[in-house]
């Protein structure tokens, strides 16, 4: 989040804060319906990045998570007013949200309501230095807001430029706060306070030794900080990190994938159809060009041979970018070995290529899901190296296929399979009759 994304969270915080009875997130007048709770778990959405229905499918699962652990407080969202219409009725009317929010990067393994026994200003140090945004409790405080307003507009020194940046500049006294312990009478506390490190359980912790081991305070949340595309929600994501499947079996469990299904059933009908079709065309595919001379035929040949290489490294690529992105991992897994099993057919059929050596990275790259998929690894650590040796004993075969796919593009040359002597068809040039 940049400065410009801080500015436009800041103003969202502030229509949270003055207007949440009176105001929709599309700044309507009308007067919303009457607060169960007194406390609420919030999060806000806004659009401009080309990741926004992936974290609208993110904001979903983590309200319907908290709907099914039936917490006591109100779901609150905010809503930049970009936010489509269609998004912001499947959140109130199906998720049960007030209003259209998400914590992006964060879900709940069980409901946390002790948390509103907070003071008014409560968060998680994720290192021994700083705190993490992901997670936090905020008391609404005109005062508190009107400062902060304040401390832009006089340039607070701000590291990145963000809402990490300026909150735990705002609050730079937290790390020598008392440690927050839930009172069991129910009573809420006043002040500030640090948060135990099971409030905010970066997922790191877990891939070290493929289980969790924070003994410090309640183990309820979640949290993926780490590189964007490697969100739990992605389908890629596991089985490079293990807990993606926990993620979306929660949101199987809750919000389903009916917006993904249709789409992936059009997919494996095309991907079908390419195989069958690739297979009955090869004899028409072949025949591409005709021989003019010895010069001209080998920059065609060299050319031919850059054709076929890039063909079949965009037979893996390509379907990575036409998949939905937010579906189930497996099913996700299944539609990319298959599209790669098409795309590279038609690089088979229309070079003549051997299959074998093709299907190579293909072998591989199954192979290497199953030694990630492994559930029975001791620790992370030994996973690692398991997949590094996995890669190591590979890379032979897969430079011995790289030299048999040359070796049948040679061949395929020399036999003119691609080559058929069509100016023989000619009628001789003056030059030949003279001769």
């Amino acid at each position: 989040m940049g400065s410009t994304g801080f500015l436009r969270w800041l103003l969202l915080l502030s229509l949270f804060l003055v207007g949440c009875k009176h105001t929709t997130a599309f700044g309507d007048t009308r007067t919303t319906a009457t607060q169960q709770y007194k406390n609420a778990y919030a999060t806000m959405m806004y659009m401009g990045t080309p990741r926004d229905y992936e974290f609208y499918i993110a904001t979903r699962v983590l309200l319907k998570s908290l709907n099914t652990l039936k917490v006591e407080a109100d779901l609150v969202v905010i809503a930049s007013i970009d936010v489509p219409l269609r998004w912001i009725r499947a959140l109130e009317e199906e998720d049960g949200a007030k209003w259209s929010c998400s914590m992006l990067t964060t879900s709940s393994s069980k409901k946390t309501d002790e948390l509103f026994q907070c003071g008014r200003f409560c968060a998680v140090f994720i290192n021994p230095c700083i705190f993490h945004t992901g997670l936090f409790v905020l008391q609404p405080s005109m005062k508190v807001f009107k400062d902060m307003v304040h401390e832009l507009e006089i340039g607070r020194e701000n590291p990145d430029g963000a809402d990490q940046g300026f909150i735990s500049g705002y609050f730079p006294d937290l790390l020598d706060q008392p440690m927050f312990h839930p009172p069991p009478n129910g009573t809420k506390l006043d002040g500030t306070y640090r948060l135990p490190l099971g409030y905010q359980m970066d997922a790191s912790y877990y891939y070290l030794r493929l289980r969790w081991s924070i003994p410090c305070g309640p183990n309820s949340v979640i949290t993926f900080p780490g590189a964007p595309w490697l969100k739990p929600w992605y389908w890629w994501s596991w089985p490079v990190l293990p807990l993606g499947i926990q993620w979306h079996e929660q949101r199987r469990q809750t919000l389903g994938y009916a917006a993904e299904m249709p789409l992936a059933f059009i997919q494996s009908v095309i991907y079908l159809g390419i195989i069958a079709m690739a297979r009955l065309a090869r004899p028409n595919l072949s025949k591409l060009c005709y021989r003019r001379s010895d010069k001209s035929i080998t920059i065609l040949q060299n050319s031919l041979k850059l054709v076929a290489l890039w063909c079949i490294f965009a037979a893996y690529i390509l379907p990575v970018f036409i998949i939905p992105h937010t579906i189930h991992p497996l099913l996700g897994w299944t539609l990319y070995l298959l599209g790669a099993f098409a795309f590279s057919s038609i690089a088979i059929n229309a070079f003549l290529l051997p299959m074998l050596p093709v299907l190579v990275p293909w072998l591989g790259i199954f192979g290497v899901l199953l030694v990630m998929a492994f559930p029975w690894y001791p620790d992370g650590v030994i996973r690692a190296l398991t997949v590094f040796g996995y890669a190591f004993c590979s890379a032979p075969i897969l430079w011995v296929s790289i030299a048999k796919i040359m070796t049948g593009l040679q061949l395929s040359l020399e036999r003119e399979a691609f080559l058929p002597r069509l100016v023989e068809s000619l009628p001789p040039s003056v030059f030949n009759k003279l001769y």
